[in-house]
């Protein structure tokens, strides 16, 4: 009776509800605008969630994210320009029916299968919730240790092909986590005398920086995108024989989604791509693929969905963020003073069911967000993109000087936005280095702690049974990234060395 009680007081109360819809609205508005990507209309939003209650401000991230995995399909479909990376999987199909004059019908396969991906990635997620739970009481410091380090080798599979380079950024994440008070002894480390970093550099500075930050910068120097034509934009329930041939799509969506939301490196855009080959594999119109299919948008958009909810269980229950969208909501959840990880479902199970009850809430409001918000979309998609950007420049810079008033936290924003767009032009990946600045920390500390309790014998990082296996699990992902990344050389030397073959023979 207690979490029937606990449901119903959160449905009475109007704050998880306006925080839901709100997110989602914002999600759809934001990634509407191609080129601000899931992760950035999340980071728009995190100065704001200050002085909110933690509840709400969770919420509101995590259904952005939500909203804006389905948002992107919009200029997708309309202009051929995916709003979010996974949405580049929509484009194929989704332009091409509105083309055909299908417009209306595509952005209706896309809401509803968007809708049904959220349904199912959140029952998912709710139905992990216990294990996890249960778990969390058998946590030690040594534990927590080893957890970080399972985190931090996970970047040979968030570096994309170069391991070095995620390597590099991830060691620049330490250091920077290092800036600050020692944890243990008090002395001050790398603050060069400032009193503004005694305490360290905020997280939020980071991700506000790196991802929304840089991207305007990256923006400016690119063309306008195209123009939509606000008559073509109304969407359209599918029809019974469109149910009937998208629903085998959208359950390979569904599971492909599934794996990949647990996956740590892979998120929405490796499951759009995925569920988009097996669902053309699997179809019995492979011909029409690339021409208008409707099963084209079907399996990516119910795959992406699905991730924006099924990717929280790795954060959720062991702090780890797998995708960008992730990383900014631990930012979230670290402003809220609220730690991701086995201990959140004891100290603050009321806060994990809020949430799950405010996702539940999102998927309502993606119905009808994806109806009223419409013609905005539309009409913002063909405003002169430099208006655009100034705008969300300011929002940003305003949000951050809001903090605590500080304009040397605007200076750190802004000089964490030019190293990552300096990390854009040398191809160096962001989720490592986020990684590095959140888990500096917790390993740390973590280490330190467990090394006094067992006074200096390092061998209680092996006798602790859960340390003991996620640091084998951590091995296991090391030596796998280095076996993949040497495969890979192997293969691309080879391939250089046929084609040098050929070239003679020619």
């Amino acid at each position: 009776m207690s979490t029937l009680s606990h449901l119903f007081d959160v449905l009475t109360t109007p704050g998880i509800i306006i925080a839901a819809f709100a997110g989602v609205a914002w999600g759809v508005v934001g990634s509407s605008m191609p080129g601000i990507a899931a992760s950035i209309t999340m980071a728009l939003l995190l100065p704001f969630t200050y002085g909110m209650q933690p509840s709400m401000a969770i919420v509101l991230l995590a259904s952005a994210y939500f909203g804006a995995e389905y948002g992107g399909s919009i200029p997708a479909i309309l202009i051929r320009t995916p709003g979010t990376n996974a949405a580049a999987a929509t484009v194929l199909d989704g332009f091409a029916m509105k083309q055909q004059g299908r417009a209306g019908e595509a952005l209706g396969i896309s809401l509803y299968s968007g809708i049904l991906g959220g349904i199912f990635g959140l029952a998912v997620l709710v139905l992990l919730t216990e294990p996890l739970s249960r778990l969390a009481l058998s946590f030690h410091p040594a534990s927590y240790f080893a957890l970080g380090i399972l985190g931090i080798s996970v970047i040979g599979s968030l570096a994309g092909e170069n391991l070095i380079k995620g390597l590099m950024a991830a060691v620049l994440g330490l250091m920077i986590a290092a800036v600050g008070t020692d944890p243990v002894t008090g002395l001050n480390r790398f603050t060069f005398g400032s009193p503004e970093l005694l305490s360290g550099i905020p997280p939020i500075l980071v991700l506000v920086g790196l991802y929304a930050l840089s991207e305007l910068m990256t923006s400016a120097s690119e063309p306008a995108w195209d123009k939509a034509d606000a008559g073509a934009a109304k969407i359209k329930f599918p029809s019974a024989a469109i149910w009937k041939r998208i629903w085998p799509a959208q359950l390979i969506g569904m599971i492909v989604g599934t794996i990949e939301g647990v996956t740590p490196g892979a998120g929405g855009t490796v499951a759009a791509f995925l569920s988009y080959n097996e669902a053309r594999r699997w179809s019995r119109y492979k011909d029409e693929f690339g021409h208008g299919a409707p099963e084209g948008i079907a399996a990516p958009e119910t795959a992406n969905t699905t991730v924006s909810k099924t990717a929280l269980i790795p954060l959720l229950g062991l702090g780890i963020p797998g995708t960008n969208s992730t990383a900014v909501l631990l930012g979230g959840f670290l402003i809220q003073d609220l730690i991701p990880g086995p201990m959140l479902f004891v100290q603050h199970a009321d806060i994990v069911f809020d949430l799950y009850v405010g996702l539940g809430i999102s998927v309502v409001a993606l119905w009808v967000v994806g109806y009223a918000f419409m013609p905005p979309c539309i009409w913002l998609v063909n405003r002169p993109k430099s208006y655009l950007m100034a705008f969300i420049f300011a929002l940003l810079v305003s949000g951050v000087y809001a903090i605590e008033y500080s304009l040397f936290q605007v200076g750190v924003a802004l000089c964490f936005g030019a190293l990552g767009y300096a990390m854009r032009y040398f191809r160096l990946p962001f989720l490592p280095m986020v990684l590095g600045v959140v888990l500096g920390f917790l390993i740390e500390s973590n280490f330190r702690r467990a090394l006094v309790l067992s006074a200096g014998d390092y061998s209680t990082f092996l006798t602790d049974p859960i340390s003991a296996g996620l640091l084998g699990v951590a091995a296991i992902f090391v030596i796998g990234s280095i076996v993949g990344h040497f495969r890979a050389r192997g293969k691309a030397a080879q391939g250089a060395s046929n084609s040098h073959i050929v070239k003679g023979h020619s």
